[in-house]
């Protein structure tokens, strides 16, 4: 009997978000939640990271532990103005996420790191 409770308060909240996002009152709402500065932390500026950003075109961040590979990119796209080809996640055994964010031929990473300050 409880879980025909549930299955009903379930279905009444999915059907009520549904109307509300029909009229666009929580479209609007979930457009301004995303924030790029929460999901990039920093840029990494080790070794590696340098020659990739000479060699392969790609760049490195620290990123949020919740962020995915959708995120960064949106991220990467908002706060540079470069679009970006491929997003690679690595979880360190540190407990830091990184990502590396490979840029596409019409943009330099070496330009958006001296943006930076890395270069």
């Amino acid at each position: 009997m409880a879980k025909t409770i549930i299955a009903k308060k379930v279905r009444t909240s999915v059907t009520a978000v549904a109307n509300k996002m029909a009229t666009g009152a929580v479209a609007s709402v979930v457009k301004d939640v995303f924030d790029p500065h929460t999901v990039l932390l920093y840029p990494l500026a080790s070794e590696k990271s340098i020659r990739q950003i000479e060699f392969e075109n790609k760049l490195a961040f620290a990123v949020n532990p919740h962020a995915t590979k959708f995120d960064v990119k949106r991220a990467v796209e908002l706060l540079f103005k470069v679009r970006v080809a491929k997003v690679t996640l690595q979880n360190s055994f540190r407990g830091q996420k990184r990502a590396s964010v490979r840029l596409t031929s019409q943009h330099l990473a070496s330009d958006v790191s001296a943006d930076l300050g890395l270069i």
